[in-house]
């Protein structure tokens, strides 16, 4: 394109260029003089949402809906551990603070209580039961500290403080002990009390086949590989779960993850949050977040944030990620119909789809490293925006698709680590807000405020009075007399003004 009909646009170390148009009466490097103070809305629009809306709602999971008749009481006291109320059908071997329950019976509870720093609680039973962990307090030396070697559902119900630990080595055995808590079968974790986990030697909570936390406060301290591990499925309904782990935080090795609440904060080596399987056609490695608060940090190379080998859907929720790797990344496609996102990777792309990428809904600001890393990355796929508010910053970006797009966007030069920016349209009111953590050299913006024709400016503003944001992403707060960095139109559903773009949406 001639130079007299190319602009270019740039925040970059504070350089300002000409105005992208001349149909505004404001001059760039010029102050905005506001009567009033300039209200930030973060107002979005929403399209149609895509993806999953799978909850993993199975009513066999809920407590209520299973009725125990008996319970066993076993109390651990040191060196050695007792037991109470004997039921027909259930066996209860001790060994030192060694305790083997074996059951044949259904309808069984078993409340655990008492302290031990050289013992373990193992369970087989042919039929679901519940398990109250009441104050317990159980490190074992050579093995997890409850390793239940049985495939039936087990409720676990969190009361008071309780703690696990396991050895750093294993002592030899036939059967599967792969974490401080290990179990068989599937694991119902409610109540309203707090576990805590330290795992030594492998995982934090295992289960060969699904975990559903329900309610409760689950800390694993450390996890020597993954804090929560399955082979088919997690579901996190509720509750509190803070990780710290070697590994992973959260991995479905072999299934899905679904998260349609809770508070959860992960800090990781490795992924955050993975449904890892990609070798079997048969499995669908999927993610379905519905809602919750996440916090995602991972330190080690390679660490992502969320990933799914297969398709990724958010709903709903708060997120926020610090990943080494990409923050956000699916095998196959991304769908983001809701929620507060701010997904930022150090080295690699803050959103990452290597199919398609598709954002309905929601306040997403995604931050990717220097050149050619990018904040919104789907390859040569389509990148589709019909609703939303979406800040991408980095080193480049995919260009949404023109065809299927409902929203307009604009890609623009760069900016600085630190400062303030928000665009304006004619009348001075505010679309988008944000403060990046990082200089970066291209900017994708997209809003429901935007349209094609229009003009807008992108201004500075030194400080929000009573400002809510969300790592940077602001929401609501107010700022007066910004200054013009620079003007711009839109002349199409997608336009181009400045920055780079790799391979985008086709």
């Amino acid at each position: 394109m001639k130079a007299k009909v190319y602009f270019y646009f740039s925040l970059f170390l504070g350089v300002l260029t000409i105005s992208c148009s001349k149909d505004n009466d404001t001059e760039d490097d010029t102050t905005v003089t506001t009567n009033n103070p300039i209200t930030i809305s973060a107002t979005t629009a929403k399209g149609t949402a895509e993806g999953s809306a799978e909850t993993g709602a199975n009513t066999d999971d809920l407590i209520a809906n299973s009725s125990f008749s008996s319970t066993v009481k076993i109390t651990f006291n040191g060196t050695s551990a007792t037991v109470e109320n004997a039921v027909t059908g259930v066996t209860v071997a001790i060994s030192g603070a060694d305790v083997t329950v074996t059951s044949t019976v259904a309808e069984v509870a078993y409340e655990v209580i008492g302290t031990t720093t050289n013992g373990m609680l193992k369970i087989y039973s042919d039929k679901k039961y519940k398990l109250t962990l009441n104050g317990v307090s159980i490190k074992n030396n050579d093995g997890p500290a409850i390793n239940i070697q049985s495939g039936k559902r087990a409720f676990i119900v969190l009361s008071g403080t309780n703690t696990l630990e396991d050895g750093t080595t294993y002592a030899t055995s036939t059967e599967d002990q792969k974490g401080t808590f290990f179990s068989e079968g599937q694991l119902i974790f409610s109540g309203s009390g707090t576990l805590n986990i330290v795992g030594n030697n492998k995982h934090g909570i295992v289960s060969d086949d699904y975990v559903r936390v329900q309610s409760g406060t689950i800390n694993i301290t450390k996890a020597a590989s993954d804090g929560i591990h399955t082979n088919d499925g997690i579901y996190i309904d509720g509750g509190t779960l803070n990780i710290t782990a070697s590994s992973d935080g959260i991995e479905a090795e072999e299934g899905h993850i679904i998260i349609n609440g809770g508070t959860i904060t992960i800090t990781v080596a490795d992924d955050g949050i993975v449904a890892s399987y990609d070798t079997d056609d048969t499995i669908d490695p999927y993610v379905v977040i519905n809602g919750g608060t996440i916090t995602i940090t991972t330190t080690g190379e390679g660490g992502e944030g969320i990933e799914s080998k297969s398709k990724l859907t958010i709903n709903d929720g708060t997120i926020y990620i610090k990943a080494v790797d990409d923050a956000i990344n699916a095998g196959d496609a991304i769908y983001i119909n809701g929620g507060n996102i701010v997904a930022y990777s150090t080295t690699n792309d803050g959103i990452d789809s290597n199919g398609t990428l598709t954002v309905t809904g929601g306040r997403v600001f995604a931050i990717g490293a220097k050149s050619p890393e990018e904040g919104f990355d789907c390859d040569n796929n389509t990148f589709k925006i019909t609703g939303g508010l979406l800040v991408g910053a980095g080193g480049a970006t995919s260009s949404p698709t023109a065809t299927v797009s409902t929203q307009a966007s604009a890609i623009l030069a760069g900016g600085n680590a630190g400062t303030i920016y928000s665009v304006l349209d004619s009348d001075n009111a505010e679309v988008m807000t944000f403060k990046s953590p990082v200089s970066f050299t291209t900017l994708l913006l997209s809003g429901s405020k935007f349209s094609s024709g229009k003009t807008y400016k992108l201004v500075t503003a030194s400080s929000v009075s009573s400002p809510s944001d969300f790592n940077g992403l602001y929401l609501s707060g107010t700022f007066s007399n910004p200054t013009v960095s620079s003007s711009f139109t839109l002349t199409s559903m997608v336009t181009k003004i400045g920055g780079s773009t790799g391979p985008g949406g086709r």
